[in-house]
C-alpha cells in the first residue's frame, strides 16, 4: 500500500537523502555504444526498453523546459540505465534505474505500464515518475523567479530537495555538500546533447501507408545493421562476406538496428506481412505499381543496378518529394530526397502494398 506524504516540499526533501553523498559523476561514452538504440521524437542513445517510456514521460509533460534528451541524460547519471538490484541500488537504500527512495516513490509512483505493480524497478512505472516529478519542479522553477533556468532548477531540486533550491535562491553553489548537486546539474545539461536525436516526421492523412510511414518515422536515427531487424523491432545484424562490414570489420554483428528492407516490414507489420528482403517485397507488390508523379506517404519505392533485375533497396516515400529509409552500413534511418536517396539510373519504380 501505498504511503502518502501530504507536503510536496516534504516529500521532494527526501530525495536529499538519496542523492547526497552517493552522486557517481560519469563521463565517458557508454551512451553512444551500439546496443544503445537511436530514434526520432528528438531522442537517440538509449536502451531500448526506455525509449518509449521517456518519450511517454516527455509527452505528458507541458513544461517547455522537459526534453527527452533531459530526461535520458538524467537517467544515465543516476543508474547509467541499470535496473538490476544489485546495481541500481545506492548505499542509503535508494532503488531503480531513476534512484527514488522508497518515501518519495510512495508519492511519485505510478502503475504506469500496467502490470499490476508499482515498483521503482519497473521501467515504465520508474521513468513515468521521474518525469512527472521533474515536471513539478519545473513548475516551481518557473514560479519561483530565481536565477538559472527551469531545468537547472528543476535537476537541483531533484537532487537536493526543493527547500535548498529555496534556501540559496537557485542552484545550490559548489561549497554545498562537496559540490555535489552543482556538479549533477552541470554534467547532466553537458550531456543532453548526446541524446539529442532527429525529431519524428510529420506525417499527414490515412491508411495503412500513412500509418506505416509513422511507424517507421519513430526508428529515425536508428543505426543500419546489414541483415538486422524485423517485425518486432531493430536487432543486431550478420555479414555475408561483402555486406555488413566497415573498416574491414564486421559491424553488423555489433549493431543494433535495421536494414532496408527490415524496416519496411516492421513498418507494416502486422497489418501487412511483407516478405523480408527488398527483392521479395518487389515481387510481392509489383502487381500494385505507382508512376512517380502519384506517389502517396508509405509507397514502396525500389532500386537494381542499371534500373533491372535483382533489386538491392527499398525505401519508403515520405511526402514532398522524399523517402525514409536505411542507406547502408555507417548510416541510419533517415530521410533523403528521392533524387539522391540512391542512384537515379538504379530507380526500378514504385509499388503500393
Amino acid at each position: 500500500m501505498k504511503v502518502l506524504v501530504g507536503a510536496v516540499a516534504a516529500v521532494i526533501g527526501i530525495v536529499l537523502l538519496a542523492f547526497l553523498g552517493v552522486v557517481v559523476l560519469i563521463a565517458d561514452d557508454d551512451a553512444s555504444a551500439t546496443e544503445m538504440s537511436d530514434g526520432g521524437g528528438g531522442l537517440q542513445g538509449v536502451p531500448e526498453e526506455f525509449r518509449k517510456w521517456i518519450l511517454k514521460a516527455d509527452a505528458d509533460c507541458k513544461e517547455p523546459g522537459m526534453t527527452p534528451a533531459l530526461l535520458a541524460a538524467q537517467l544515465y547519471q543516476e543508474s547509467k540505465f541499470k535496473t538490476s538490484r544489485e546495481e541500481a541500488t545506492s548505499s542509503v537504500g535508494a532503488q531503480g534505474p531513476a534512484q527514488f527512495m522508497p518515501g518519495t516513490w510512495a508519492t511519485w509512483g505510478r502503475d504506469s505500464d500496467g502490470n499490476g505493480e508499482v515498483s521503482p524497478w519497473d521501467i515504465g512505472d520508474a521513468v513515468i515518475a521521474q518525469g512527472r516529478m521533474m515536471c513539478s519542479l519545473m513548475k516551481s522553477a518557473k514560479n519561483s523567479g530565481y536565477p538559472g533556468g527551469v531545468q537547472s532548477l528543476a535537476l537541483a531540486g531533484y537532487n537536493a530537495g526543493w527547500g535548498r533550491v529555496q534556501e540559496f535562491g537557485g542552484v545550490p553553489p559548489e561549497s554545498f555538500a562537496k559540490g555535489e548537486t552543482f556538479n549533477y546539474v552541470k554534467l547532466i545539461l553537458s550531456t543532453m546533447d548526446r541524446f539529442k536525436g532527429p525529431g519524428l516526421l510529420t506525417v499527414s492523412g490515412s491508411g495503412a501507408g500513412a500509418d506505416a510511414l509513422r511507424k517507421a518515422s519513430t526508428r529515425m536515427g536508428t543505426p543500419y545493421a546489414y541483415g538486422g531487424g524485423g517485425p518486432g523491432g531493430a536487432s543486431t545484424g550478420f555479414c555475408d562476406g561483402t555486406n555488413g562490414y566497415s573498416g574491414g570489420r564486421c559491424a553488423a554483428s555489433k549493431t543494433v538496428g535495421f536494414d532496408c528492407s527490415s524496416l519496411v516490414q516492421y513498418a507494416y507489420w502486422p497489418k501487412l506481412k511483407l516478405p523480408r528482403t527488398a527483392d521479395a517485397q518487389y515481387g510481392a507488390t509489383s502487381d500494385r505499381p505507382v508512376s512517380r508523379s502519384d506517389l502517396k506517404p508509405g509507397d514502396l519505392l525500389f532500386w537494381a543496378h542499371g534500373g533491372s533485375g535483382f533489386i538491392y533497396h527499398v525505401a519508403m516515400y515520405a511526402g514532398d518529394g522524399n523517402v525514409l529509409h536505411a542507406p547502408r552500413t555507417g548510416r541510419h534511418v533517415e530521410v533523403a530526397p528521392l533524387t539522391s536517396a540512391m542512384p537515379q539510373g538504379d530507380y526500378v519504380g514504385a509499388t503500393r502494398p
